[in-house]
């Protein structure tokens, strides 16, 4: 078996920044326990499989695939980084391996979230997600969970989004970005403390800074996931459709500007859509290419 495959930093314009994602293209149809075992080899947060869905499509020419994520542990039902990344891989790359790169502006990728979108802009690329809302959470439920993961840190909020399962926790407006990208969060012991499987994820996220900043952001996160084999994920996508819903509401804006303080960093920018999903737009670098064979 020799598959096609890329790593592309996803969410940032350098390389060796941003999130890092594989990508293997499949020209046929991959035995199914194959993509677990790609993605453990990859050992990335995320490894993406783009398929044909019918015989007659090409890399070049097709605007509609099938797309797949994993992590090292297992299959993930979203994944706007790797998502990213795909998009970068088909509209950018794939010329190398004597294909054209894909002609079309827009490619759909059919998901375990659906359908979604991934279109060329000029800075970057658009990605249309599904936008999920986040509901108060009762801070006792979670209390152990938190103060495993952050100690005595303050905290200003909490809420729960049920369609992704991911937990998120507002920190104090006392805090700034330092206080944030420095904070050592306990992941080790979130297994123990949570095992009930209502908790995917953690992200911690703080309100942006006035003025000072260039750029300036509007709100900051980092995201936790050792629920699914993640300590901790660079830049994520699928938690920023968490974060949109909660900061639109917050800070009472329809385009924002976040960050995201992991080591890599990355910039998303972010649009609400009257649909009711969002369009984020990140970078992506292209930082390996080369053929898997097993």
């Amino acid at each position: 078996m020799k598959l096609p495959i890329f790593i592309a930093d996803a969410f940032t314009a350098k390389a060796f920044r941003g999130n890092p994602a594989a990508v293997c293209l499949l020209e046929n149809k991959l035995d199914e326990d194959m993509h677990q075992k790609v993605a453990r080899e990859m050992n990335l947060s995320e490894t993406a499989f783009i398929r044909k869905l019918h015989p007659t499509d090409n890399f070049t020419q097709t605007s509609c695939f099938g797309l797949r994520w994993f992590t090292p542990v297992s299959e993930v039902p979203l994944c706007g980084h790797a998502t990213l990344a795909s998009a970068a891989v088909l509209f950018h790359k794939i010329n190398s391996f004597f294909w054209p790169e894909n002609v079309n502006s827009t490619l759909t990728f059919v998901t375990l979230s659906g359908e979604l979108k991934a279109r060329r802009a000029e800075d970057g690329i658009i990605l249309d997600l599904p936008l999920y809302p986040a509901q108060p959470q009762d801070f006792p439920e979670v209390e152990d969970l938190i103060k495993t993961a952050i100690g005595d840190t303050l905290v200003q909020d909490v809420r729960y989004s049920p369609d992704t399962q991911k937990l998120l926790v507002r920190l104090s407006d006392i805090y700034d970005r330092s206080f944030l990208e420095n904070l050592r969060v306990n992941t080790q012991n979130l297994l123990q403390v949570d095992n009930t499987g209502k908790v995917k994820g953690l992200i911690l996220t703080l309100k942006g800074e006035p003025g000072g900043q260039i750029p300036a952001f509007d709100f900051y996160s980092r995201y936790f996931a050792p629920w699914v084999g993640v300590a901790e994920d660079p830049v994520t996508g699928s938690a920023h459709t968490v974060l949109s819903s909660y900061w639109s509401q917050h800070l009472g804006k329809k385009d924002m500007h976040a960050f995201q303080c992991s080591s890599r960093g990355g910039e998303l920018k972010i649009s609400l859509r009257p649909d009711g999903r969002v369009d984020i737009k990140g970078g992506a670098a292209l930082v390996l290419e080369g053929t898997l064979t097993a």
